[in-house]
């Protein structure tokens, strides 16, 4: 592991000695090239800096321990304890740097939410998810923009499309695709019985047009008027877009946008994006079944977190955890379970690390 480490320290100051280069700094794009992959490196680097720090400050310390002042033995050992310890978690954290990173963990997402089993009072659910995610995107100081929704009559969700720009956005919000089950009385059930119902939530990486070629030869476009929930909002001008991919049979419609070039714009982000996905899993080799696999049926027996209200309780089940906060979950403090999760999967790539 250590050799590996230096190798990408000698790569590092390889890098850094050319970012000053003035021939590097008049060729922008060979420039940022550089830039991007010295970035990368950083915290590899600065982590593998302290432990060999660490050590050297430990070595130190051990040659006081054969110091004939009791004293100075004393405050020896209690320093090595603390170095020692503090080396430990940074091994850890330099093992985890390590770990392959997926290259889709800097890029922005697609959030995908639908309604699944439940009728009504799964599409009010599906809006309690989507200001879920959207307060905790404003808390994370990212950008949404809303690129396509099916709304119900009383404020539920049926589907509901949405661009989320910022940081290392898939790291952060990659583990929340698959079924959500909500267990609560609905407003309309008179004898408080609770109801079971579920929502799907699929993250899929923004594609850049770089990253899936679509050719227009593909492509079967449609526009009609768009219409809105109790045909309200309706548009009088054929406005909204409907985009199928024939290979593939990928059908994605946009109409929220009064224009027609915004909404096919729109339509054409999101085809992108499910085409990479696509892409994605049959380099996977789960071809077509990596979708299903991800957001599942809709159905309430297949779930990765329960979100109970009676109880005030969520349950992720993938990795065991119950927390009695559900209000703070839905007010959109998600890193309770997102860190757990994000510890959770990097233990098990280091035990998969450490077998081969």
């Amino acid at each position: 592991m250590f050799a590996k480490i230096e190798e990408l320290e000698t790569r590092y100051n390889e890098l850094e000695a050319d970012l000053g280069s003035p021939e590097i700094i008049r060729d922008q794009k060979t420039y940022q090239t550089y830039a991007r992959e010295h970035s990368a490196l950083a915290p590899i680097v600065n982590c593998f800096r302290e432990f060999k720090s660490l050590q050297n400050e430990i070595k130190g310390n051990r040659v006081l321990l054969e110091d004939p002042d009791p004293e100075i033995r004393n405050l020896a050992k209690e320093e090595i304890d603390a170095l020692e310890e503090r080396l430990s978690q940074v091994e850890r954290e330099l093992k985890i740097l390590l770990i392959p990173k997926n290259p889709n963990d800097d890029k922005n997402i697609l959030l995908e939410i639908r309604a699944g089993t439940g009728g009504e009072e799964a599409a009010l659910f599906a809006a309690d998810l989507f200001r879920m995610y959207s307060r905790y995107a404003e808390i994370k100081g990212w950008k949404t923009e809303i690129l396509s929704q099916h709304l119900t009559g009383i404020g539920g969700i049926k589907e509901i499309i949405v661009l989320v720009e910022g940081q290392k956005v898939y790291s952060r919000l990659k583990y929340e695709s698959g079924v959500h089950r909500v267990q609560r009385v609905p407003e309309t059930e008179t004898q408080g019985r609770i109801h079971t119902s579920a929502v799907t939530v699929a993250i899929l990486p923004e594609a850049e047009e770089i990253d899936v070629e679509i050719d227009p030869e593909d492509l079967r476009i449609d526009v009609f008027r768009s219409s809105g929930p109790g045909g309200q909002h309706v548009n009088k001008t054929a406005s909204a877009v409907r985009i199928t991919h024939l290979p593939t049979g990928l059908v994605v419609t946009c109409q929220d946008e009064k224009s027609q070039h915004k909404n096919k714009a729109k339509a054409m982000k999101v085809l992108r994006s499910r085409l990479l996905d696509m892409e994605t899993s049959e380099q996977q080799s789960k071809i077509s079944e990596e979708r299903r696999t991800m957001v599942g049926s809709g159905d309430r027996s297949e779930r990765i977190r329960t979100y109970n209200f009676p109880q005030a309780r969520v349950t992720d089940h993938r990795v065991g955890l119950t927390l009695y906060k559900l209000e703070a979950l839905l007010q959109g403090e998600l890193d309770l379970v997102i860190d757990p999760l994000i510890t959770h999967f990097q233990t098990e790539a280091l035990k998969k690390a450490s077998e081969n």
